[in-house]
């Protein structure tokens, strides 16, 4: 029974580590959102940012399935 929940609580915190991981990459989508033109460079990491937030998004659903 300790395992499960030593289990559970490693599960739990590696949620809210992907969780906190979304937020930060969502914050700079937005920030990059706010700006009138984006280098090349820049539009690279919109690409970017937004691939690492559906894999976020799809670990996070999984480990939320496994709770």
């Amino acid at each position: 029974m300790k395992q499960a929940v030593s289990l559970r609580g490693g599960l739990d915190h590696k949620l809210c580590s992907i969780e906190a991981h979304h937020r930060r990459l969502d914050e700079r989508l937005q920030e990059l959102g706010r700006r009138a033109f984006l280098t090349p460079r820049e539009q690279l990491e919109v690409a970017e940012i937004k691939k690492h937030k559906l894999r976020a998004k799809d670990e996070m659903i999984a480990l939320r399935r496994g709770l």
